[in-house]
């Protein structure tokens, strides 16, 4: 069993995952990992996913092993086929964080333990567990609508997935040609609640309770930032479009791009909220995989 997209769980696998992510950070359950490694490979620099994850498996008395790009051969003199099957021999779990899905994909075929993506440019499920967990802790259920206000990112498409496996009302907003991949939006009509789209910031947080933004430029994308910049303007989360709803960022964030920095230290964030539960989430994870091992 793999996480390379939220959608590789059934929306019954993703709830028992939440309730069990919610139990543990309550103190309701304490699972171990005793003597369970975990190995993250990172091509992408990052605070939360590291930290998150490393945290995680010491809370679940884990081991974690920290795999960057001068500790690895992944694609570079050594096939990611054979990596999956070497780490596979040495650790009970692996976590990616990479630029190419492909590259995740081939690691989930080729290795004999659980394979998380920690995310891609295409998907970042972890995230989205955390976004729902949060959802729930704020809102007590899913019975809400959402309004995504930026690009159609890979965080984006996780969480257009993980809103219709949990029947969230999702509204996305993006400039023209930034919308949310057509392969996306099938899979999201197939689970039954596909978002709605529009190009006006304004229309998506109309009926929203909560409004949610990432990054314009994402990490890679440096060339593009003057382009993006421009094709963006008129997307910022600002006090005026948001009012006194709650607001989400994947973090980290440009401050004075995509959100103003009154926005984000304001009452209505609940940013810190996302980036504490990446770790209740993927704890829940991690220990839900465990037991569905094989």
């Amino acid at each position: 069993m793999n996480l390379v997209d939220i959608d590789d769980l059934t929306p019954e696998e993703l709830h028992a995952v939440l309730d069990r992510a919610a139990a543990i950070k309550a103190g309701r359950e304490e699972p171990t990992l005793s003597n369970r490694t975990l190995a993250m490979i990172f091509e992408k620099p990052s605070t939360r996913t590291r930290v998150s994850f490393e945290t995680g498996m010491t809370e679940l008395d884990g081991h974690a092993v920290f795999l960057g790009p001068e500790d690895i051969h992944l694609g570079h003199g050594e096939p990611i086929k054979d990596t999956a099957r070497a780490l596979s021999r040495y650790v009970d779990f692996i976590m990616a964080r990479l630029f190419d899905h492909a590259d995740v994909v081939e690691l989930a075929e080729f290795a004999t333990v659980p394979v998380i993506n920690g995310p891609t440019d295409d998907a970042h499920p972890c995230q989205t567990l955390a976004d729902l967990l949060t959802i729930h802790e704020q809102f007590g259920g899913f019975d809400v609508d959402v309004a995504w206000v930026g690009d159609g990112n890979n965080v984006c498409q996780s969480f257009v997935l993980g809103s219709a496996m949990t029947d969230i009302d999702l509204t996305v907003a993006t400039p023209e040609g930034y919308g949310i991949d057509d392969s996306v939006c099938k899979r999201a009509a197939a689970l039954g609640n596909p978002p709605a789209e529009t190009h006006d910031p304004e229309e998506a947080v109309a009926d929203a309770d909560i409004v949610y933004t990432d990054v314009w430029v994402s990490m890679g994308q440096e060339d593009r930032r003057a382009e993006k910049l421009r094709d963006f303007d008129g997307f910022q989360v600002t006090t005026d479009l948001v009012g006194d709803r709650p607001v989400m960022h994947c973090l980290p964030a440009h401050r004075g791009e995509e959100i103003t920095d009154d926005v984000l230290e304001s009452d209505n964030a609940i940013v810190w909220d996302q980036a504490e539960n990446r770790m209740h989430a993927q704890n829940g994870l991690l220990v839900w995989l465990q037991e569905h091992a094989g």
